[in-house]
C-alpha cells in the first residue's frame, strides 16, 4: 500500500492521480491495447500517489475497459505512469485523522476493488493485464503492477519494492498474497520484511533477477519496446514461464526461521513484521479473496496502531531533515578545492574516501608517521577496489577517488587547503595543539572542523587566533553507511563556517543536524546514557543476560553489550566518563565497564545464526561482581527499562531547556539516523509520551497529542 505519510494539520487536501485512457494498436495486428497512464498533473518532483478520489478513478477506468473487454473491443490492457513514475504509493497524508477501525478498513478494500479487476480480468474475459513499470514503483504503486498478469520494467527505473513494514504497515493491495506465490515464500520475505527493514528498495535488474518483473528494456525507447513485447504474449509469440509453488515444507520452514528471527531481533516492539509473516504463512493455500480480506484486516489493525502513526511522524522528519532547522544561508559557504584530513587512522581514512568520492577535490592526509600514512592510504586503495569490484563504483571512479587522496608526514601540506578536519584521539590537549598547529600554516580563511564526538568545541577553539573559524562537524562510524552528520555550533562559530559545514554535508548526501556546542551533543549524550543505566543495573546486581535484553521492547537494531562492542569498550568508557565529568552523577561510572577496557575482556559471543543479535558473554559477570537478582534494590529487566526510560526523559528535558536543538523533533531526527532508533518509535519523544513518562516524570508531554500517537 504505502508510501507519502504527511502529519500536517488539517483536513487534507488529496493530490488526485488520474488515470488517462488511450487505445494503443498492437503491432503484427494483434489488436487494440487500452493503455491507462497515471498522471497527477504535475511536475517530476511530485510522485504520483493514490488517495480516496485518485483509487475511485482508476476504478471506474478500469470497470469501462473490463466492459469494453468482455464485448471484445480490446486485445489488451496496459498500465503505466507518467515520466519517472508509476506511484509511490498510498497518500496517507489523512491517515492520522483516521478514528475508527471501519474507516481504516474501507483504505484497504478500495485499493483491492481497483486492482482486483486488473487480477481477474484475463480469467473472466481472455484478454490479459500488463504493467509498463517505466519509473518508481514503491507500495501500492508496484502492487499495482502485481496484480497484472506480465510486468516490464525500464532500465532507468528508480527504485521497485514494498516497504510497507518499515513503516508500520504491511503491503495491503495484494502485495502480501501475490508476491510469495509469483517469486517463491524466501524472496517474498526478503522483499517484505529484509529489504524494507535495511530501507534498501530493488533496482530494475535486481527486480527482474527474483522474477518481481517478466522483462527489461532500455529507457530510450521503453514504452514502445513493452508494446511490442505484450503483442507477442497477446498472440503466442512468447510465453512467460511462472514457478511452481514452493512444496509446503519449504514453505513452512521460512515461515518458522523468519519467526525465530523476528522474535530476536524485533520481538513484541513492533506489529507490522509479525502481522507481515502471517499473511505470507498463510499465502500459500488460501483463497485469494480470503488471503485480500485478511490483508484489510490486517491493515485497518496496523493503521489504528501507535507504532504506524510514529513511523509516519519518523518517515516526515527523515524527509525533512533534507532542510537542516537553524543553518545560516548557504551563499556563506567557503568554495572547497582542497581538504586536509588530520590523522590517518581508520575514521581519518574513511572520511578521506567520502570527500574524495562526493566532493570531488584533492583530499590529504597527514600523521605523524610513514607508517600510519600508508595505512591509511592502503585503507583508501582497499575500498574503491572492493567497491568497483562490488560493481558500486565504476574503475574510472574508482581510480580518480585513489588518485586524489594523498598522504604525508608535513603539516605543511594544509597550506594550500580551504577546509582542514581533525580526527585524532579524543583527548582535548592533544586536539588544541593539532589546532594551534595548523593556524600557523593554513590561510585565514580556511575553515577549520573537528570530528569530536563529546569535547567541547568552543574549548578546543578557545586560545586561536580565529576561534570564530571552528566548527564540529560529528560523522557517526561506519562513516559511509551511516546518514547523519551534527553539526556543532560552537561559541564563537561563524555564519560563514556553519554555511560551509552544512553545504559540505549536503555534497556527501547526508542528513545534517545543528547542535549547541553541549557535552555529548544529541546522540552521544542520550545513548551513552542508555548504557551507564544498564551498566549501572549490572554494578548493582542485576544479571549481565538480564540486563543486556531489558531493552528489547524499545526495539533497537541491537542488544546494549553488542553496541558496546560495535562501538569499542574503550570508546565508550572514555566518552561515559567525559560525559559524566561534564554533567555530573546523572551519567552513572562503571567500574566494570573500566576492568573490562583494562583487561582486554570480550564481551559478547557470536552470533547464533545469521541476522540475529549477538549475546552478552554471561562470563563477563564475574567482571561486574556476582549477581544478586530477588534481593531488595537489584533491578529486574522491567526496573532496569524503567530507569533507562526516566532517564532519558529526565535528560531530554534538560537539553530543550538548554537550547541543544530547537525542539523534540531534532533529537528525534538524530536518535533516528545516528543511534538506529526504530521508525516506530518515532525517534524517542513520541514513545516516552505514549508511554506516559514524559507527564510522569515533566509533567507535560513533548509532542501535541495525535501527532504521533493515536489522540486520546
Amino acid at each position: 500500500m504505502s508510501e507519502t505519510p504527511s502529519t500536517t494539520s488539517g483536513a487534507p487536501t488529496e493530490r488526485v492521480t488520474h488515470s488517462l485512457v488511450r487505445d494503443v494498436d498492437l503491432p503484427g495486428g494483434a489488436g487494440v491495447l487500452a493503455l491507462v497512464t497515471l498522471d497527477n498533473g504535475l511536475d517530476h518532483t511530485k510522485p504520483n500517489t493514490f488517495g480516496p478520489a485518485g483509487m475511485a478513478e482508476l476504478k471506474a477506468a478500469l470497470e469501462v475497459i473490463r466492459t469494453r473487454a468482455e464485448s471484445g473491443e480490446i486485445a489488451a490492457v496496459g498500465v503505466t505512469g507518467k515520466p519517472y513514475f508509476v506511484a509511490a504509493g498510498a497518500d496517507l497524508k489523512g491517515v492520522t485523522a483516521v478514528h475508527g477501525h471501519d474507516e481504516a478498513l474501507e483504505l484497504g478494500r478500495m485499493g483491492h476493488a481497483a486492482y482486483t479487476i486488473l487480477g481477474d480480468l484475463r480469467a473472466t474475459t481472455g484478454v490479459p493485464t500488463f504493467a509498463f513499470v517505466n519509473g518508481l514503483a514503491l507500495g501500492g504503486g508496484l502492487e499495482v503492477a502485481l496484480n497484472c498478469d506480465y510486468r516490464t520494467v525500464a532500465s532507468d527505473a528508480a527504485a521497485l519494492g514494498l516497504p510497507e513494514t518499515g513503516i508500520g504497515l504491511i503491503p495491503g493491495w495484494g502485495g502480501a498474497y501475490l508476491v510469495p506465490r509469483l517469486v517463491g515464500v524466501e524472496k517474498a520475505v526478503e522483499v517484505i520484511l529484509t529489504r524494507p527493514a535495511a530501507n534498501k528498495p530493488y533496482k530494475p535488474a535486481e527486480a527482474l533477477k527474483i522474477g518481481l518483473v517478466d522483462e527489461l528494456f532500455e529507457a530510450a525507447d521503453f514504452l514502445e519496446q513493452s508494446i511490442i513485447w505484450a503483442a507477442k504474449v497477446v498472440t503466442g509469440e512468447i510465453e512467460v514461464p511462472r514457478r511452481e509453488l514452493d512444496p509446503q515444507p519449504v514453505w513452512d520452514a521460512v515461515v518458522a526461521a523468519t519467526k525465530e528471527r523476528l522474535d530476536a531481533v524485533v520481538g513484541t516492539s513492533r506489529p507490522a513484521p509479525h502481522r507481515a509473516l502471517e499473511l505470507i504463512a498463510g499465502a500459500r493455500n488460501a483463497i485469494r479473496t480470503d488471503a485480500f480480506d485478511a490483508e484489510d484486516q490486517a491493515l485497518a489493525d496496523l493503521i489504528m496502531s501507535d507504532e504506524m502513526r510514529a513511523s509516519i511522524y519518523a518517515f516526515n522528519l527523515v524527509g525533512g531533515g533534507k532542510k537542516p532547522q537553524g543553518a545560516p544561508d548557504p551563499q556563506l559557504a567557503r568554495p572547497i578545492t582542497k581538504v586536509g584530513v588530520v590523522g590517518a587512522g581508520l575514521m581519518a581514512a574513511q572520511m578521506a574516501f567520502l570527500f574524495a568520492q562526493r566532493l570531488g577535490v584533492p583530499v590529504v592526509m597527514r600523521d605523524l608517521d610513514q607508517e600510519r600514512v600508508d595505512k591509511g592510504l592502503a585503507f583508501v586503495r582497499e575500498t574503491a577496489e572492493k567497491l568497483a569490484g562490488r560493481g558500486r563504483l565504476s574503475p574510472d571512479a574508482a581510480t580518480r577517488i585513489v588518485s586524489s587522496v594523498s598522504g604525508t608526514t608535513d603539516i605543511g601540506e594544509f597550506a594550500s587547503c580551504d577546509f582542514v578536519i581533525e580526527a585524532v584521539t579524543e583527548v582535548m590537549g592533544l586536539k588544541k595543539k593539532v589546532f594551534a598547529e595548523l593556524e600557523g600554516v593554513i590561510s585565514p580563511e580556511t575553515v577549520l572542523a573537528t570530528n569530536t564526538s563529546a569535547l567541547s568545541v568552543t574549548e578546543m577553539a578557545a586560545d586561536l587566533q580565529h576561534p570564530e573559524r571552528v566548527v564540529g562537524i560529528h560523522f557517526f562510524n561506519p562513516v559511509a553507511q551511516m546518514p547523519l552528520v551534527e553539526v556543532i555550533n560552537a561559541q564563537e562559530t561563524s555564519d560563514e563556517a556553519l554555511a560551509t559545514a552544512f553545504a559540505i554535508t549536503k555534497k556527501l548526501r547526508k542528513t545534517a543536524i545543528m547542535s549547541a556546542d553541549r557535552p555529548g551533543f544529541i546522540v552521544n549524550r542520550l545513548l551513552l546514557l542508555v548504557m551507564g543505566q544498564v551498566l549501572a543495573a549490572i554494578e548493582n546486581g542485576t544479571p549481565v543476560e538480564v540486563a543486556d535484553r531489558a531493552l528489547a521492547p524499545l526495539g533497537f537494531p541491537m542488544p546494549t553489550f553488542e553496541l558496546t562492542d560495535l562501538v569499542g569498550p574503550a570508546v565508550a568508557h572514555h566518552v561515559l566518563t567525559s560525559l559524566r565529568e561534564d554533567l555530573g552523577d546523572r551519567i552513572p561510572e562503571s567500574p566494570g565497564l573500566a576492568k573490562i577496557v583494562e583487561d582486554g575482556v570480550r564481551v559478547v559471543l557470536d552470533a547464533p545464526a545469521k541476522g540475529l543479535p549477538k549475546p552478552v558473554d554471561p562470563a563477563i559477570q564475574e567482571v561486574f561482581g556476582p549477581a544478586r537478582p530477588g534481593e531488595p534494590g537489584v533491578l529486574d529487566a522491567d526496573g532496569v527499562l524503567d530507569s533507562v526510560l526516566t532517564a532519558l526523559t529526565t535528560e531530554i528535558g534538560l537539553m530543550l531547556d538548554e537550547g541543544v536543538v530547537p525542539g523534540p523533533q531534532q533529537i528525534d531526527l538524530a536518535m533516528i539516523l545516528g543511534a538506529g532508533w526504530g521508525f516506530h518509535t518515532g525517534g524517542i519523544t513520541p514513545y516516552l509520551d505514549r508511554t506516559g513518562y514524559s507527564e510522569k516524570v515533566l509533567g507535560k508531554r513533548f509532542l501535541p497529542d495525535g501527532v504521533a500517537n493515536v489522540p486520546a
